[in-house]
């Protein structure tokens, strides 16, 4: 008999050690869903069959009716609400009417600067002086022609008057007093172009040029930002075209405000994608004094919103071989509260709230704590 005993075993070791040589362990992520959906279905098959047991075994012995322990866990009763999805993009704060101070003529030597960065200043104020020595001769020289043809002008004048001379010389000496007229002016906007004024009000925002340095109409040294008017520059993905318009509501969060948040809309958008990043801009224009040019602001914009919906965290949703679903709590046959499960379809997900398009009643006690791990028809205590 152990003899017998002993082939029996060792025939099994054998058949075992061929079996487990024979299988070789497949470690893929495809291999792993399917093991974890595979012990789910075996979880909830056996989650039935203890359930099934102990209703069986209650009605044949009442003394293990109540033996099962309740498992804590936390409800929430579903009612209908409000539900909208935001697009969460990052962008920054710039302002409507920005200029880059130029010189109106070829530029030049700066010789004054009459403000600083900071300074508050009005449209026409004076801001530099550039060198002006070459304009102000050319003014001077064009002053004493023009005073000589004058005088001979005059003289010719004085002779014609007293029928002395010819008539072709009073008109050429009139024509070349029209010419340097013209000239002087021409030489005096010239000398006016050394003067550098602001063309809009506004904060100088940036000013790094120097006195005996070079200022040229493209070297970008002098800046003016009027924050009295400003807008919020957001890229949108080219994904988002069909979903964001002139209109759509807008939340802004700037973070450097203590979280400051305000609400708009979109004002204006881009009419193509730049093709480096495909995006396309969209404005949201501001009017608070407190905001700075620049400052970053996190744009929520809103593209869909539903009322009177269901909704559930959406750490409560699960997912199984038929789809998705969530455990509920319900009265059981003994009047005690147990663990049903839901399957439900879902609409859109926004931070921590998942739409439920069906598959949940107004008024079921959602299981949001402590469902992990329930079977169907266990029993389930909020005390």
């Amino acid at each position: 008999m152990h003899k017998g005993l002993t082939v029996v075993l060792g025939f099994s070791l054998l058949l075992a050690a061929c079996g487990s040589s024979s299988i070789q362990k497949d470690d893929s992520l495809t291999a792993k869903k399917a093991r974890l959906d595979s012990l789910k279905t075996q979880q909830e098959k056996l989650g039935k069959q203890i359930s099934d047991l102990q209703d069986e075994i209650a009605k044949l012995d009442t003394s293990t009716a109540n033996k099962e322990k309740a498992k804590l866990v936390a409800l929430t009763s579903l009612a209908p609400t409000s539900f909208t999805h935001y697009i969460d993009l990052q962008g920054s704060v710039d302002a409507v009417n920005t200029s880059w101070i130029a010189p109106r003529g070829q530029g030049g030597v700066v010789r004054q600067i009459f403000v600083k960065q900071g300074d508050h200043v009005k449209q026409g104020q004076l801001l530099l002086k550039l060198d002006d020595a070459v304009q102000r001769q050319q003014v001077q020289n064009a002053q004493v022609k023009l005073d000589h043809d004058k005088d001979l002008y005059q003289r010719r004048k004085n002779l014609w008057d007293e029928k002395i001379g010819q008539e072709v010389d009073l008109i050429n000496a009139k024509n070349q007093v029209d010419q340097d007229e013209i000239e002087l002016k021409i030489q005096q906007e010239q000398l006016d172009f050394t003067n550098v004024y602001a063309d809009i009000p506004g904060t100088v925002a940036t000013l790094s040029v120097k006195v005996g340095e070079s200022f040229a109409p493209a070297s970008q040294s002098l800046q003016i930002i009027n924050t009295e008017n400003l807008k919020v520059v957001v890229q949108v993905p080219e994904m988002y075209q069909e979903r964001v318009h002139v209109g759509t509501p807008v939340k802004i969060d700037l973070p450097g405000l203590n979280n400051k948040e305000i609400t708009g809309v979109v004002h204006t958008l881009s009419p193509t994608i730049n093709t480096n990043n495909r995006t396309f801009d969209a404005e949201i224009y501001l009017s608070d004094k407190s905001i700075r040019a620049n400052q970053v602001a996190v744009v929520k914009l809103q593209d869909y919103t539903a009322s009177n919906v269901l909704t559930i965290p959406i750490n409560t949703l699960q997912t199984d071989e038929k789809g998705k679903y969530v455990m509920v709590a319900q009265k059981g046959d003994k009047g005690n509260l147990v663990a049903h499960k839901k399957s439900i379809t879902i609409g859109q997900t926004y931070s921590d709230k998942v739409q439920v398009l069906s598959g949940l009643d107004n008024g079921d006690q959602l299981i949001t704590d402590g469902f992990q791990g329930l079977y169907e028809g266990q029993a389930v205590t909020i005390q």
